[in-house]
């Protein structure tokens, strides 16, 4: 019988970190806190941390108020690690530096994303409806 390679289920993390020797991210959807911290080396009191000052990191929590990053969360962690560790940036020069090179996190100038303004033509046209509606006194003509 011939021997097979093992599928390797984890792949390196992308351009966003420039450095080389990247522990290996599982190839999965979600991860939770603990995962996230074997996979960066990164305390969960410091991912919690890192939360509260960084706001291009923002995991989703679950119906169990547990945190659920995805991968792209995992690749900013590691640059936050890269930045403040190795590279000795400072919390505030991170932050500068991570807004930087993601602005397309940032809302738009004006400080409205488009899907704002589609969310509040469609609330107009919901307003406009009631309107007919109570004039009408919810009569069908």
């Amino acid at each position: 019988m011939a021997k097979t390679q093992a599928y390797s289920a984890s792949v390196p993390a992308p351009a966003l970190i420039e450095e080389k020797g990247l522990p290996e991210i599982p190839n999965k959807l979600f991860f939770k806190i603990g995962e996230v911290s074997r996979v960066t080396g990164v305390e969960p009191y410091i991912l919690r941390y890192w939360e509260s000052e960084f706001p291009v990191l923002r995991p989703r929590k679950n119906k169990s108020g547990q945190r659920v990053y995805v991968r792209g969360d995992l690749e900013i962690i590691l640059k936050i690690k890269q930045m403040l560790y190795q590279e000795r940036y400072t919390i505030a020069g991170a932050k500068k530096r991570l807004a930087e090179k993601a602005p397309l996190r940032k809302a738009p100038e004006g400080g409205r994303h488009p899907q704002n303004a589609a969310l509040d033509r469609v609330k107009k046209g919901l307003r406009e409806l009631l309107a007919i509606l109570e004039a009408s006194d919810g009569k069908p003509s």
